[in-house]
């Protein structure tokens, strides 16, 4: 009488087969996709600023992501979240320009961003 050992071991055997048919088939995918020139998305492409977001995160076109980060980078720089609420933005001179109020929220903040990039 044959072991479970004995047993499993032809299994195993199958299924590395299976695995390795498979794993080829996957990996020229994206390779095809690469060389089809793919456009790069919403967040990847350059986007010129205007002079009010301009002061705050430079003049040159930027990707979304990185308009984003940089306006954080400048909120925690100049300590402008309000301490009892850390998703609220207290807006000092530049970003009173940007938002067009005096507070907002973190969410709030990518529509009003939004409004000051163009394409």
């Amino acid at each position: 009488m044959a072991t479970k050992t004995e047993k499993a071991a032809p299994k195993a055997a199958k299924t590395t087969k299976t695995a390795e048919k498979a794993a080829p088939a996957k990996a020229a995918k994206p390779a095809a996709e690469k060389s089809a020139g793919a456009k790069p998305n919403a967040l990847q492409q350059p986007l010129k600023p205007s002079a009010e977001l301009g002061a705050i995160v430079g003049t040159s076109p930027l990707p979304r992501g990185e308009v984003v980060s940089k306006v954080w980078d400048y909120i925690k720089k100049n300590n402008l979240q309000n301490p009892q609420n850390k998703r609220e933005i207290l807006a000092d001179d530049k970003l009173k320009k940007v938002f067009g109020k005096d507070k907002c929220t973190m969410f709030e903040m990518n529509k009003h961003l939004a409004a000051h990039l163009k394409a």
